[in-house]
């Protein structure tokens, strides 16, 4: 069976860090995109954008079951971001650029250097990933702290007292280190502080860039250990060669590690037999959010859907008899999508 690979739409991802400590190097890897690299700092000055497909056993055991035209996964967007400097909120390094593309994307990774090649300039002078990560939340934090700054003069302005106690709650604590995302916010307090797109409310995971000269065994937050240049360094091979070589790929790790930071769930769409897709949505999202993800007329004429999990599809061996077996439900505007249902809708 020939199957057409297509890309549904997707969440974003800034790569950051200090310049030379691998972020084109793991944007490359996960993109398989070619981009500049070099062992100075600034090489990368435009972002490199770049979809990846997120890793989903389900979405071929499905398509092996509906036999569709095209198959079409759901995908995660990485950017790789020029790296930050000390003072790129000052506009360092063109440092205000830079900060202001980190705005537009949904979570962060943080590439931190912890190999050993003098031949790649090291802007920090020394291996010291806790010093690396400082310098990069200083600057993330005194963005946040301009940006209050800014709206707290406005809303005085505007004497909206309540919006103002609020971010003056946020900029108190960000002047004491605090990133946004380890504030205690009510759901409200988050919504209100939304539309400034504060850098520090982005989820955070850490990849430390290891190479065969050195070795991490200190426990250091939310983080993967990987050899960035190894994953390079194999993008070319077949799977039967890395196996042969004894070489296991962490990227699909990083992917995973991405779509769990951000709450995300799959979906499944099969469209009568003629495409199975897989969808990205938020968790505990209502049926008709998911309804409106497929096509933007649905969320208001959705009036009802099948569903029936990916797994029971799997066994039954097709929709039809899946139906016959009662497993196939009829469900409400008000259910709440699971991770790895198949939903028919409508309308």
């Amino acid at each position: 069976m020939f199957l057409l690979y297509h890309w549904a739409m997707s969440f974003s991802i800034g790569i950051i860090g200090l310049p030379n400590v691998g972020k084109s190097t793991i944007f490359k890897a996960l993109t398989k995109k070619e981009v500049k690299i070099a062992p100075r700092a600034f090489t990368t000055i435009d972002p490199n954008i770049g979809k990846v497909a997120v890793p989903d056993k389900r979405l071929q055991d499905l398509s092996a079951i509906i036999r569709p035209e095209k198959t079409t996964s759901t995908t995660i967007e990485f950017v790789d971001i020029a790296g930050l400097v000390k003072g790129a909120h000052k506009g360092e390094g063109l440092g205000n650029q830079f900060l202001a593309q980190i705005k537009n994307c949904d979570a962060v990774i943080q590439i931190v250097r912890i190999f050993d090649k003098p031949e790649i300039e090291n802007v920090l002078g020394e291996i010291n990933p806790e010093k690396e990560i400082e310098v990069v939340n200083v600057e993330l934090l005194m963005k946040d702290l301009e940006t209050l700054q800014n709206a707290v003069s406005k809303m005085k302005k505007k004497k909206e007292v309540k919006k103002n106690e609020i971010l003056e709650k946020i900029k108190d604590q960000i002047s004491q280190g605090s990133l946004v995302s380890e504030i205690d916010l009510t759901d409200k307090e988050k919504m209100e502080i939304k539309e400034y797109q504060l850098l520090t409310t982005k989820p955070i995971i850490y990849i430390l860039n290891t190479n065969s000269r050195t070795e991490f065994s200190k426990p250091l937050f939310n983080h993967l250990l990987i050899n960035l240049k190894d994953e390079e360094g194999f993008l070319d091979l077949s799977d039967q060669e890395k196996k042969e070589l004894g070489f296991q790929s962490q990227l699909d790790k990083i992917i995973l590690a991405c779509y769990n930071i951000l709450d995300l769930i799959t979906f499944f769409t099969v469209a009568g037999g003629k495409e199975v897709r897989a969808w990205t949505i938020t968790k505990n999202s209502e049926i008709k959010e998911a309804g409106n993800k497929v096509h933007s007329d649905f969320k208001d004429k959705f009036i009802r859907a099948e569903v029936i999990s990916c797994d029971e599809l799997a066994l039954s061996a097709s929709w039809t008899k899946a139906k016959e077996k009662g497993l196939v439900k009829t469900v409400g505007r008000d259910y709440k999508v699971k991770d790895g249902d198949v939903i028919e809708f409508k309308i």
